[in-house]
């Protein structure tokens, strides 16, 4: 068992998702290196001041820019669009580890009888034309879906792309184009066998993806381990007794709280690192609303006293701040949150409202770190212009 304080708690988080200190992360390798760390970045298409995806590396990785991850996706192809914390993006090497979740889509799923009498014809059209979108092939036919009724198309293409059949090729904007898998997947990946046979060695593996991702995590429910699949708490446990039996996992208490944390025992350098720096330099950044490091809100509230709820799927009336806010990290505490819009039609990064959390004071270096953190970000959207305004 190990002991630390809370700041140390919240400092090697931070220090492990490369949140806190110098960089850790620098331009398309960095951004390889942290996926390789945290497993995947959760995808979301909304775009009112950055993709999701997009605003959990421009927090992290220096030099950043959008078009870094296209590359990387859809002309490097060392990454790939698939599930794991739900829609995800993920290293292509990982695709062996998801043919259990592939062979799901195979049998089970909607509207599977009435893509079952498209799906060859749709297939031979991609291998005789190349990448398509919904709207390229017709099938106008309405059917039951998961989020709500569709074409038949978008249901058929969706379907082959779970199923494996079919990769994303490209987006424009938030039109996805689909190609064959085995046009742009090694034969030797596409072959490969489960590298986890047994269930349990699949769960194991997915959840030490998660604790990396996170970084210091309790064995509880958790929206840390959204869609893995069978991951009962029965399951979870056995998880975790076999991971501290192989001494991959170690156990953490942390001063002032009663459950007791897990961390991977290759990060016990990096803690000792923390725990001996006496002054850490500070960042200040913006912060995904689905971002890797606040997956579990009650262990944010826990360790950050700090209340996050996206309210994007919140009626109008009912929000108490606004429709995409980020919380923005300053040293080791999360000081306020923010929305912001970009405007590219103005040229202007339009900061609607900043809220500080009770208790921070508008000093001249918050305003001064604040807008030099809205100036990067202004930088990041390739605009000229911000509206920011100090804090009094």
């Amino acid at each position: 068992m190990v002991h630390i304080t809370l700041k140390h708690a919240r400092q090697f988080i931070l220090s492990k998702q490369g949140l806190l200190g110098e960089y850790r992360y620098t331009g398309k390798a960095g951004v390889l290196n942290f996926v390789e760390q945290v497993g995947c970045i959760q995808y979301d298409p909304i775009d009112v001041c950055g993709k999701n995806s997009e605003l959990v590396l421009q927090s992290r990785v220096k030099g950043f820019t959008k078009s870094m991850l296209y590359e990387l996706l859809y002309e490097d192809r060392k990454l790939i669009d698939y599930y794991d914390k739900n829609l995800a993006i993920i290293r292509v090497e990982d695709w062996p580890y998801f043919e259990r979740i592939r062979n799901r889509f195979r049998i089970s799923g909607r509207g599977q009888d009435e893509i079952k009498k498209v799906e060859d014809e749709i297939l031979q059209l991609i291998e005789k034309t190349g990448p398509v979108c919904s709207k390229d092939i017709g099938y106008d036919q309405v059917v039951d879906w998961y989020w709500s009724d569709t074409k038949l198309s978008r249901a058929a293409l969706e379907t082959l792309y779970f199923r494996g059949d079919l990769i994303i090729h490209h987006k424009t904007g938030a039109k996805k184009y689909y190609a064959l898998a085995k046009d742009f997947i090694s034969e030797d990946l596409l072959q490969q066998e489960d590298p986890c046979v047994e269930e349990l060695n699949h769960l194991i593996w997915r959840v030490l993806r998660r604790i990396s991702a996170v970084g210091l995590i309790w064995n509880k429910p958790s929206d840390a381990w959204l869609f893995i699949q069978g991951l009962k708490s029965e399951q979870r446990n056995q998880v975790f007794s076999k991971l501290l039996e192989e001494e991959i996992i170690t156990k953490v208490k942390v001063e002032g709280c009663k459950d007791i944390f897990y961390m991977l025992k290759n990060d016990m350098d990096l803690l000792e690192q923390v725990i001996h720096t006496e002054q850490m330099k500070d960042r200040t950044e913006l912060i995904a609303p689905l971002d890797n490091m606040i997956w579990d809100r009650k262990l944010i509230k826990l360790f950050f006293d700090f209340d996050y709820k996206w309210e994007i799927y919140t009626p109008a009336d009912q929000r108490k701040y606004g429709y995409y806010v980020l919380p923005i990290l300053s040293g080791d505490r999360f000081i306020g949150r923010t929305e912001v819009i970009t405007d590219k039609k103005n040229d202007i990064l339009n900061i609607k409202h900043i809220w500080l959390e009770e208790g921070c004071k508008p000093t001249k270096k918050l305003n001064r770190d604040l807008k030099a953190c809205f100036i990067r970000f202004m930088k990041f959207h390739q605009l000229h212009q911000h509206n920011f305004e100090e804090i009094v």
